[in-house]
């Protein structure tokens, strides 16, 4: 389907854009607007802030809708905590998110090293406000313990269509990620994220909304699906931006704390804006 005149982002040339690319590369980092080419990258990398990737580039799980890599997994590197201070530090951020790659070869997936870089960034910035987007782990306490402000976990879509767009997760044990993060830390926010386009039926989605809901999960985004490629799952909607408005006032209605919604929306998109705006009535 020919993409509508909403889903056109112009670029715009930015020397913030030249002063990250050029830090990550010094630094051997890996961002998940790089390796999800993210619509959003120009726009971010011109604001000095990215979404840090670690654990490598290669999941292995191969989700239909996602364009990081999936292969073997490369070993973890006990040095990318401190380089991710360093740039953390070095881009003056004050809210920062961590995502990871799916490591279903390790023992706890990689919870382990997701601490070892909170308490890394939290040495060389102590007031940054540390968010993380996790997969669905088999433990949960190193995270936990480790009480970053946000911990997120993307249900990405609705139940129906797990079997198609990620055959290799589950529907109800990614909820249990949700709930588990709340009876470990109840102090700690939750976060997930639906993908829109897909095949999914408005009940479908308002379901969703509902069930995210009562794992006590606090903030939710909702954005458009775009497929990376052809080999990829297909687009079979493009949602108009004032349906995405009423989806964002139904979820609303339904009990989140805070809910982004718009076609260009993604997990970590504007998350320090929102958290600044909320700081009021949070506990961060």
């Amino acid at each position: 389907m020919k993409k509508p005149d909403w889903l056109k982002i112009p670029y715009r040339e930015n020397t913030n854009n030249s002063f990250v690319n050029k830090l990550l590369k010094d630094l051997d980092l890996n961002t998940v607007c790089d390796e999800a080419n993210c619509p959003n990258k120009t726009e971010c990398f011109s604001k000095k802030t990215a979404t840090f990737m670690i654990s490598g580039v290669n999941c292995t799980r191969n989700c239909t809708f996602c364009n990081v890599s999936h292969g073997t997994p490369e070993m973890l590197d006990a040095g990318e905590g401190v380089r991710i201070a360093e740039a953390v530090l070095m881009m003056g951020l004050k809210h920062v998110v961590i995502t990871s790659v799916t490591r279903d070869d390790l023992p706890d997936g990689g919870a382990s090293h997701f601490a070892d870089v909170i308490r890394a960034i939290r040495k060389t910035s102590p007031d940054t406000v540390i968010e993380i987007l996790i997969p669905d782990f088999r433990s949960l306490l190193a995270v936990t313990d480790a009480t970053p402000a946000v911990i997120g976990h993307n249900i990405e879509t609705v139940e129906s269509l797990y079997p198609s767009v990620r055959p290799e997760a589950n529907y109800y044990r990614s909820l249990n990620v949700l709930s588990e993060i709340k009876r470990l830390n109840p102090d700690i926010y939750t976060k997930s994220g639906i993908m829109l386009g897909l095949g999914e039926t408005r009940n479908e989605v308002l379901k969703t909304f509902s069930d995210l809901v009562e794992t006590g999960c606090d903030f939710l985004t909702i954005g458009q699906y775009l497929s990376p490629s052809s080999k990829h799952y297909p687009v079979y909607e493009y949602i108009e931006p004032s349906v995405f408005t009423e989806y964002g006032e139904a979820a609303k209605k339904t009990g989140f704390r805070h809910v982004t919604s718009a076609p260009f929306v993604r997990s970590s998109y504007n998350a320090g804006e929102v958290i600044r705006n909320l700081r009021e009535d949070l506990r961060i």
